[in-house]
């Protein structure tokens, strides 16, 4: 179930992460949560409501501090590709110290990025962080044939894995340049 929910919040965020903010928001803290649980391999449930409170404790922190809306946006959806890198390149059990560290260093420089760059940038985080999630739902879906997509064991399956996230968060940042191109010119938020 939690590979479904991490397949359409994360297809979502991909591509029409850039055209709300709403839903940049919810889906960058329900990523950030359900990736960084999995690292942990938590039970489903656990996973989910990980998902729903990093999804709104990101919204309310977005809401209270709007005028820097933009740098949370990226930071919380920044994590998510930290996580998704972490989760690609790291392995072994004792990563608990590690994960937290990447993730926010990966995050807080998403966040200035974000705020220096706006809309352009978050196309690309939101994109390539929803690409991550999906990724992983696929993983948690299928783990006997498509794991790979959620923890590569070998080289080979880190470098297709990445390859398949890069393709699939190319493809949501030119679905989203040719919906919202608006929000990229004017650079709205």
């Amino acid at each position: 179930m939690t590979g479904v929910v991490g397949i359409v919040v994360g297809l979502a965020l991909c591509f029409f992460g850039v055209g709300s903010l709403h839903l940049a928001v919810l889906g960058s803290g329900f990523a950030l949560g359900w990736l960084i649980s999995g690292v942990f391999d938590a039970s489903t449930t656990t996973t989910v409501l990980v998902g729903i409170g990093c999804a709104i404790a990101a919204w309310i922190l977005v809401s209270l501090v709007f005028r820097f809306g933009a740098f949370f946006v990226g930071a919380v959806a920044g994590g998510v590709i930290g996580a998704r890198i972490f989760s690609l390149f790291v392995t072994g059990s004792n990563k608990v110290l590690l994960t937290v560290v990447w993730v926010v260093v990966f995050a807080g420089l998403s966040g200035f990025l974000a705020m220096r760059y706006r809309a352009r940038f978050l196309m690309w985080v939101t994109a390539l962080g929803g690409a991550g999630l999906a990724l992983a739902g696929l993983g948690r879906i299928a783990p006997g044939t498509l794991e790979f997509l959620r923890h590569p064991d070998t080289a080979l399956e880190g470098v297709l894995s990445f390859g398949v996230w890069l393709a699939l968060g190319l493809l949501g940042r030119s679905t989203q340049l040719r919906l919202f191109p608006r929000k990229l010119r004017s650079g709205d938020r």
